[in-house]
């Protein structure tokens, strides 16, 4: 018992950092690229494409070799001494190479970002997932860490960012110090069943996942739902600063507008495990998917910083939800064993498919027609593919066979 709550405070500790570290480099991160750069809303685009394309590349890879080597905490430990040098690779690195070549930048920069954070997030996220199974602590409550985390960092980022853009990169780079040395203190037991599990994992079992209708059909409400609500949020604050009477007001109210949503997602991580409880997997995902398409497509209708906030605040309701239920319905569904490949292709990887395409095509139609009418689109598509998933998402329990191992010998990794 004492070793369960030690490890839930120090991974809940973990998030809170990891989350700090890329709320400080990245949730202004379109604004940087507009503001301080000055790239166009097309070249934004091509830029966050980029992005999702490495990230894609590297979930994969992240999801077996976290199932290969089970609880070991490897993986965290490359991405947190990674995520050290966030700070000088934005300052030194990525911002001159973009106003040197857009192209090379992006190329250089979806390296870094992607297998730093955009696909680091969904293997720590699956890790530690598996670590609240094994010690029977809520993940949901950890995860609520990663919310405050971000929240506490985005707070003073719009501040920052004003006097001197490069000042949220150096407290990311400090942030990271603090995370290297966390993962650092964290002791796993592994039983030799728990070991014996993980080494039964080839990749003719993670073959055979694209052999499943059922996964097919989650990966469907994947790239047509949840994908969208990332690239809705790539360059909104763009639209709203572009809502007040300056720049410098807009990015300023949109740190405390950020930070007040997630403090908001933090309470419903809280509350999420309870709900995704009672209505079930399936259900959960479906009302994070209407709550979505009603929070896009009213952000394409309402007018004022009043109006846009609340739209952007629904993001508190759908995000916990979905984030819960997703790792709910994989558990009950699918082979566990195969934990973390599920998430990072079924869900991530998925994820990061759709972005690359749809970033390109949101980034044309926010210079041809606006964000307004560019929101109700892809509203509109949230809204179709989740009464899609109606129909094809799995209501019911549907096990895989789960290889036991015949000894509970500890080991400590």
């Amino acid at each position: 018992m004492k070793s369960s709550k030690m490890l839930y405070w120090k991974l809940s500790a973990y998030f809170f950092f990891f989350f700090f570290t890329w709320s400080a480099s990245y949730s202004l991160f379109s604004i940087w690229l507009g503001q301080e750069i000055k790239l166009s809303g097309s070249a934004t685009g091509l830029i966050f494409s980029v992005n999702a394309i490495f990230a894609l590349c590297m979930q994969p890879i992240y999801g077996y070799i976290s199932d290969k080597i089970g609880l070991k905490k490897n993986i965290l430990f490359f991405i947190s001494l990674l995520l050290v040098f966030v700070g000088p690779f934005y300052i030194f690195i990525y911002g001159p190479l973009l106003q040197y070549n857009v192209l090379l930048g992006a190329i250089v920069g979806g390296m870094y970002l992607g297998v730093s954070f955009l696909a680091g997030i969904g293997a720590i996220e699956s890790y530690i997932e598996k670590i609240s199974r094994k010690y029977e602590f809520e993940y949901g409550k950890s995860r609520m860490w990663g919310s405050l985390g971000w929240a506490s960092a985005t707070f003073f980022a719009g501040q920052l960012f004003n006097i001197n853009p490069n000042i949220n990169f150096w407290i990311a780079s400090g942030s990271a110090i603090i995370l290297v040395f966390i993962i650092l203190s964290i002791r796993i037991e592994m039983t030799t069943s728990e070991v014996e599990k993980a080494q039964s994992v080839s990749l003719k079992d993670a073959g055979q996942l694209f052999l499943l209708k059922d996964f097919w059909f989650l990966m469907l409400y994947v790239v047509g739902v949840t994908c969208v609500y990332s690239v809705y949020d790539q360059q909104f604050p763009i639209y709203y600063a572009s809502v007040f009477p300056s720049e410098a007001l807009g990015n300023q109210v949109f740190g405390y507008l950020n930070s007040v949503q997630v403090f908001l997602e933090a309470g419903m991580l809280f509350l999420a495990p309870f709900m995704v409880n009672k209505l079930g997997a399936k259900n959960s995902l479906l009302l994070a998917g209407f709550l979505m398409a009603f929070r896009i497509i009213g952000s394409g209708l309402v007018m004022g910083p009043i109006g846009i906030s609340s739209m952007k605040l629904i993001h508190a309701l759908e995000l916990p939800i979905m984030l819960i239920a997703i790792f709910k319905y994989l558990a009950i569904n699918f082979d566990t064993r195969l934990s973390s490949i599920l998430y990072l292709v079924g869900f991530q990887f998925a994820s990061q498919v759709g972005a690359a395409i749809l970033s390109p095509i949101s980034g044309i139609l926010y210079d041809s027609v606006g964000f307004r009418y560019s929101y109700l689109v892809m509203g509109t598509m949230v809204l179709g593919f989740t009464i899609i998933s109606i129909f094809t998402l799995l209501g019911s329990k549907h096990t895989r066979g789960i290889p036991q191992g015949r000894k509970n010998i500890k080991r400590v990794v």
